[in-house]
């Protein structure tokens, strides 16, 4: 498939038309880019895979024979992607990524287990705790030589006691994907500490030329045994609506909890996102994968070129990863909600994501509109 051909010449008045929540949102003239929806053409297999599912009636409830099709298909990925090498019998699917959070924090790890979050973070993270009646400990990442990292000696003051640390990578919303060293000093705390890790790798999928993907959970053994992960085809493949993300348990007692816990915390996966995470991991859903990897890479190269030219006031560094672009708007003394107002982009207010003075902007869109929204930014210095 050719996408520049697809998508290059959808104005936004044609991107409204298609009622999306990214584009029915903002007001008429302003430029959706706060929400990780994806403009981007879907996968030929993963609409003819649904097609059909609809032709069969298969609009009930998840049958098991599906679920472990999706496992299957997930773990296939997972080796083919990133060497790693999982028993299809340690994953199980969930609606989305949050309730694999939920799940974790409420079934895996013992009761009464703080959790921590890196921030600046992934909005909904920061929310989640209070929301089921866990302590939330926020963990300020450091800026060193242009990457956020995450301190050791204050991880593990956060972690004292025993913690469930929540670790997205490729992150969200620094678009930054960690190295292996960063990993295992991470690792190293959180063993000794005897705490757990939340691995959201959602955004794995979607990492650029120059950038590798190290699931944490394939480290080491002591990884595996206290790490869950949660992956989803909904970031790659733009199918967040469809609800089913797979939940990796490397601990065999983890997949025995998983067992015993009752099957209505553990429901509501819905079969034709099961049928489209095995369309979108198949060899065909893998090529059109590529295919826009390679688009979002010339967009996203596009963008901080354009960015550089009309603000080079931003500070701004280019994702390695995922579609989310992380601009800080400090050195302009620019207030973030002021800027769909001024500017005609709607962003999210850095302030969400625990850092005040930034943007996050999700720019899963044509070249075109990345391209315009990047110019846009040059109000802000006029």
């Amino acid at each position: 498939m050719d996408i520049a051909s697809v998508l290059d010449d959808l104005s936004p008045t044609d991107l409204r038309a298609r009622g999306s929540l990214k584009w029915t949102a903002p007001e008429e003239g302003v430029l959706g880019a706060f929400v990780a929806e994806s403009d981007l053409p879907i996968a030929p297999a993963i609409r003819s895979a649904l097609n059909d599912a609809l032709d069969r009636g298969l609009t009930g409830y998840l049958p098991e024979h599906l679920e472990a099709q999706a496992a299957r298909s997930c773990a296939a990925f997972q080796d083919r992607r990133f060497c790693w090498h999982v028993d299809p019998a340690s994953i199980h699917t969930l609606p989305d990524v949050l309730t694999g959070m939920t799940f974790t924090a409420l079934h895996l790890a013992p009761a009464g287990t703080p959790i921590v979050v890196p921030t600046p973070a992934y909005m909904p993270f920061l929310g989640l705790p209070a929301g089921i009646g866990a302590e939330l400990r926020t963990l300020p990442m450091d800026r060193v030589d242009g990457r956020y990292t995450i301190d050791p000696e204050r991880l593990e003051r956060s972690l004292r006691g025993g913690g469930l640390l929540v670790l997205v990578n490729p992150h969200n919303p620094t678009g930054q994907v960690a190295t292996r060293d960063e990993l295992l000093r991470i690792a190293e705390v959180v063993d000794r500490t005897g705490s757990m890790v939340f691995a959201d790798e959602i955004h794995s999928p979607l990492a650029y030329p120059g950038a590798t993907h190290l699931p944490y959970a394939s480290l080491s053994d002591d990884t595996a045994r206290h790490t869950v992960t949660a992956v989803s085809a909904s970031k790659g493949w733009n199918l967040p609506g469809l609800a089913c993300a797979q939940l990796i348990m490397t601990n065999p007692e983890h997949l025995r909890r998983w067992g015993r816990t009752p099957l209505a915390v553990r429901h509501g996966t819905s079969p034709l996102g099961a049928v489209a995470a095995v369309a979108a991991y198949s060899d065909d859903g893998v090529r059109h994968l590529d295919q826009l990897v390679t688009y979002l890479d010339g967009g996203r190269r596009l963008f901080a070129r354009t960015l550089a030219d009309v603000a080079p006031q931003i500070r701004y560094a280019i994702p390695q990863a995922t579609y989310i672009h992380w601009l800080d708007l400090r050195p302009l003394d620019v207030d973030p909600q002021t800027v769909a107002d001024r500017v005609g982009v709607l962003g999210t207010d850095g302030a969400e994501c625990g850092l005040e003075g930034f943007l996050r902007l999700t720019l899963a869109t044509s070249q075109p509109i990345a391209q315009e929204i990047a110019t846009r930014f040059g109000r802000l210095t006029a």
